[in-house]
């Protein structure tokens, strides 16, 4: 169910209860005995959904907790809820990461830096450009290879300028796809998995290996408030603050934040449990992700004394995305002896990107 249609929904049920509350205080003798009564609206959800075994995992874990009379019950400001972004509800295979696929733009293809760019930034982005075109291995610890690159890349930009940048990359069509664009490759499933878990008294927060900013010009666009997003992190510093250190230099009122090219956290495997301790202050009792990054994340979750789970969403769809079947399959059977409930994207899903959207060969012209 989209956020508008859910939000209309509520209100118009707000209405009907207000309207009822009236009838009854004030016109108690007047009311008829056979007036009609509005029944409560009934929230839908799942729609993109087939019935599956992980789909009544968390149907049913849901419905347990949140009964006041059962004794696994969670109170609600324990409720929360991580999610890891690429490959769990954002599409990560058009034709990999967006974070990837907008550095590989902004140093190969945007006339604005291109021929600005420093050599080891350029290699970078060349060992992107060749992973996506020819399948030439990315090098060990490329994660971390890309985010020293990417600090540099976008190293001098106000935080309002570097959202504007990604908005304007993610309008662009994505590769791979017709009727999509690359900021709105959005699993239509897992948004609705947001909007049961809300309704239901949990607080989810996005934490994600990708850029914390990149995350937050995203999701804005479904709703999700920028202090939900927990991801990597380079150093800001205010526009005339040069080297000096923060407890040595008042900000002035007209001054913008600015990033550097300087890497705090790659906000990987157990960085992302450290990142939640200390953002968050809880250990969460759901976990959502796809890959090995999340690992950690997920155990940290079922450490939980309270209720818990995992789950792992696997790319077996090779009819409706860009896909591995092969891979992921062998990495569900993984999941699932890890303990994790495994989302099949082939099997669970009725539509990944939306009825509209259509998997195409990709186009490198």
């Amino acid at each position: 169910m989209s956020r508008t249609i859910q939000m209309k929904r509520r209100s118009m049920l707000t209405m009907t209860l207000l309207f009822t509350l009236f009838c009854g205080s004030v016109m108690l003798t007047s009311c008829a005995k056979d007036e009609e009564v509005i029944p409560p609206i009934e929230e839908e959800y799942f729609k993109s959904w087939n019935n599956c075994e992980a789909l009544t995992a968390l149907k049913e874990y849901v419905e347990d907790v949140t009964n006041p009379s059962s004794s696994h019950f969670i109170n609600v400001e324990d409720r929360i809820a991580t999610f890891d972004m690429d490959g769990t509800f954002v599409g990560e295979l058009c034709p990999t990461y967006f974070e990837y696929n907008m550095l590989e733009y902004r140093v190969l293809d945007d006339p604005s830096y291109r021929d600005k760019a420093p050599d080891d930034v350029r290699e970078v982005a060349q060992n992107i450009r060749d992973f996506v075109r020819n399948g030439t291995p990315l090098p060990s610890h490329f994660d971390m290879i890309h985010a020293r690159a990417a600090a540099k890349a976008y190293a001098g930009m106000t935080i309002d300028q570097f959202d504007a940048y990604v908005k304007d990359y993610g309008a662009k069509p994505a590769n791979g796809f017709k009727g999509l664009t690359n900021g709105g490759a959005f699993y239509q499933p897992m948004l609705e998995v947001f909007d049961y878990l809300e309704d239901n008294g949990f607080t989810y927060y996005v934490v994600s290996g990708s850029d914390r900013f990149i995350c937050r010009s995203l999701v804005e666009s479904i709703g999700i408030a920028p202090n939900r997003v927990i991801g990597m992190d380079v150093r800001l510093v205010s526009r005339n603050q040069a080297d000096q250190e923060g407890v040595n230099y008042t900000m002035a009122k007209e001054e913008d934040l600015v990033r550097t090219d300087s890497l705090l956290i790659k906000n990987l495997k157990t960085n992302k449990v450290l990142q939640i301790s200390q953002e968050i202050g809880k250990v969460p009792v759901l976990s959502f992700g796809n890959s090995g990054g999340d690992c950690s994340m997920h155990n940290y979750c079922l450490s939980n004394k309270l209720p818990c789970a995992a789950f792992m969403l696997i790319a077996d769809d090779d009819a409706r995305d860009h896909a591995n079947p092969e891979k992921a399959l062998k990495l569900g059977e993984q999941w699932k002896e890890a303990g994790y409930h495994v989302i099949s994207m082939k099997n669970d899903f009725v539509t990944i990107y939306g009825p509209d959207v259509e998997k195409v060969d990709f186009n490198f012209e």
